[in-house]
């Protein structure tokens, strides 16, 4: 345990970041599988589940979660995914 206050306040700070980033992260991959259950299934909302990987990347991306190549990565191939199943 840190005996400086401001080291104390640093290690308070982290965990809830940590926390956050966590649960954020988690949100994120669940709403990418939640896409790739409904592209498995032919389920008829596809492209709503796509718009919603698409804009959850983006939030993620904006706030510093995942870089910004790497969510414009993974919404290339998501659009990619879905490209190979309808042609």
């Amino acid at each position: 345990m840190p005996n400086i206050k401001s080291a104390e306040k640093r290690v308070r700070t982290s965990t809830k970041r940590r926390a956050r980033n966590t649960a954020a992260k988690s949100a994120l991959r669940t709403t990418i599988k939640r896409f790739e259950t409904a592209l498995n299934e032919n389920d008829p909302d596809i492209t709503l589940y796509l718009r919603r990987a698409y804009k959850a990347l983006d939030k993620a991306a904006a706030k510093g979660l995942i870089h910004k190549n790497a969510a414009a990565r993974k919404k290339s191939r998501l659009s990619r995914k879905l490209a190979a199943t309808q042609g």
